[in-house]
């Protein structure tokens, strides 16, 4: 009997099993029809989503907390571009993913065809590669570079747009060729040795340090080692808002998150530092305020996966161009412990003078709900976040004391992520409890994936935390623009606790009082059988702090609220 012969979609399947995928998020359409019949009877599960972008945010998520790709598969045209925010998102905080793309017959292509759109060039900006494949033989390659790509050293998404008749093509080719990369060299040999040399004799001379531990260390799966590292030195370590996780926030050395809402004693840090250490940070400017100022007093040194990274942001007096958890145990058997017990003795008095708290008032405070969540959860919860004010409090208040626990969108700031990353994060770690903690307005971006969560019967826990506002830009409008409020009043807002309602299998919960914040967190916990939307009626216009205003320099870190008659330079940054 002959062999039968495999099309280039179901070479494509076989590909992505060969690779381990075990789940594909996606939303079909014309063009990607071959592969969508090739995924029939197939290994990998295929997720039904009801948005593009939320099948960006769920494989985006899942990539987070698993650490192996995710992908994306949708048709093309819209279906294509309608990817490109989760790219994006993807893109700016190095995580790996593959987005399939179908796209119109090769003869069509320039033409201006039904749902033609040339996602090749529109997401070559946001991408770490792009492929446009043209012979079905090729796809095999393709797939098996792309893994190889999205995966090594920094990693990043990856498209691989298909045209309709190279899915439908005869494939003849090998399902196991060889990668023909021959510029693209992501393996890191031992870190050099003058570079870690000197780096361990600037340490050797600090009495002031602090490490700056970024989303790199939780990459290259380095944390033991971060935490290692300090231990021996007794330096204190800081992280980036993606870089939760990478040592315990419980523990003695860890000073929380540093920058614009990060904890008063982390930035206060910061400033007094005599040497400042970063490890896989970008030295972004959420983190660093006014550049010229930022660590003036202090010995700097970059260890960075990507070179490219070195003085685009902060010139510093010493890089190393390596992976984080080969540098770090190479260093840790070169130094010894600081003389730190005065610095450590002056930064836990910063700890008592300015804990992160908020004062018990007559409403429902986001604070105080992310603080008995944190209780209850003690650490063990998968935490994902829109972008906003909850997210801050969430990052201020949710500790985090497992590494690819934390997932938010940083570079990016994307509205809309933290819903469909919770499911993307529940799919890859099933038996993990998993909270979305959502803003109102993020949440109605993407909350129509509540048809994926609900037929899927994911118990994810979604915390709308209601203000009815667009909270974090109201706040800056409040201290920046004289209290002119424009296009952040959510008038309107849906009954979200009804609308999960209308979702067979998902339940809705609505907070109004902080006497029952912790009964309504169980009745979420204990709901196994699909989504629970908790709908927190909270306080309308509170404001988040510590607060360092965007270009400022972190000695100009607002503690509190300032008074009324004080006038506030405009911002020079986003919000």
């Amino acid at each position: 009997m002959a062999k039968k012969i495999l099309n280039g979609a179901e070479a494509l399947v076989k590909c992505l099993e060969n690779n381990g995928v075990e789940y594909i998020w996606g939303l079909s359409g014309g063009a990607a029809l071959p592969i969508f019949d090739a995924l029939v009877g197939s290994k990998i599960k295929l997720i039904l989503v009801r948005h593009e972008q939320g099948a960006s945010h769920m494989a985006d998520g899942y990539a987070r907390a698993t650490g192996r790709p995710g992908v994306v598969l949708v048709t093309s045209g819209p279906g294509a571009t309608n990817t490109l925010t989760g790219i994006m998102t993807a893109h700016m905080d190095s995580v790996p993913m593959i987005v399939i793309t179908g796209q119109q017959i090769r003869p069509m292509l320039g033409k201006d065809a039904f749902q033609e759109a040339d996602i090749f060039d529109i997401s070559m900006p946001i991408v770490k590669h792009s492929y446009l494949v043209k012979n079905t033989n090729d796809i095999s390659r393709v797939v098996r570079e792309a893994f190889h790509i999205t995966s090594t050293g920094r990693p990043g998404p990856v498209l691989i747009d298909i045209p309709k008749d190279v899915s439908s093509g005869d494939f003849t080719g090998d399902l196991y060729p060889e990668m023909d990369l021959p510029g693209y060299h992501p393996e890191t040999t031992q870190p050099e040795e003058g570079a870690i040399a000197a780096i361990a004799e600037a340490l050797s001379k600090s009495r002031q340090p602090v490490i700056l531990a970024g989303h790199g260390v939780l990459i290259a799966g380095a944390q033991n080692e971060l935490r290692a590292f300090a231990e021996k030195l007794k330096a204190p370590v800081t992280t980036t808002l993606l870089g939760k996780g990478a040592i315990p926030e419980n523990h003695a050395l860890s000073l929380g998150m540093l920058g614009m809402h990060g904890t008063a004693y982390a930035n206060k840090a910061m400033v007094e530092a005599d040497l400042i250490m970063s490890v896989g940070s970008r030295y972004d400017d959420r983190i660093i305020g006014k550049a010229p100022l930022f660590g003036r007093n202090a010995v700097r040194i970059h260890v960075d996966i990507d070179s490219a990274e070195f003085g685009r942001m902060i010139k510093c007096h010493h890089y190393c161009h390596g992976d984080a958890r080969a540098v770090l145990i190479d260093l840790t058997k070169r130094v010894s412990a600081l003389s730190t017990r005065d610095w450590l003795a002056h930064l836990d008095g910063y700890k008592k003078a300015y804990p992160l708290g908020y004062k018990k008032r007559g409403g429902l405070q986001m604070q105080h709900i992310l603080d008995v969540l944190n209780d209850m959860t003690r650490g063990n919860a998968i935490i994902t976040t829109d972008v906003g004010q909850h997210q801050m409090w969430a990052a201020q208040f949710c500790k985090t004391l497992k590494p690819n626990t934390w997932l938010t969108s940083g570079g990016a700031g994307t509205m809309g992520y933290g819903f469909p990353a919770a499911i993307g994060a529940q799919f890859g770690e099933p038996k993990q409890e998993v909270w979305a903690v959502v803003g109102d307005g993020g949440f109605q971006m993407t909350l129509c994936e509540l048809a994926t969560a609900a037929i899927n019967k994911l118990p994810v826990k979604v915390l709308v935390l209601n203000n009815s506002y667009l909270g974090m830009v109201r706040q800056w409008q409040e201290l920046f623009f004289d209290k002119r409020e424009s296009g952040v009043d959510l008038v309107g807002n849906p009954d979200f606790a009804k609308l999960a309602d209308a979702y067979p299998g998902a339940l809705g919960l609505t907070l109004k009082r902080a006497a029952d914040i912790r009964k309504v967190l169980q009745r979420a916990r204990d709901y196994k059988d699909g989504p629970c939307v908790i709908n927190a009626m909270v306080e309308k216009a509170a404001n988040v702090f510590p607060m360092i205003p965007a270009g400022a320099a972190l000695e100009d870190m607002l503690i509190e609220q300032p008074k009324a008659h004080v006038k506030l330079a405009k911002p020079t940054g986003s919000t």
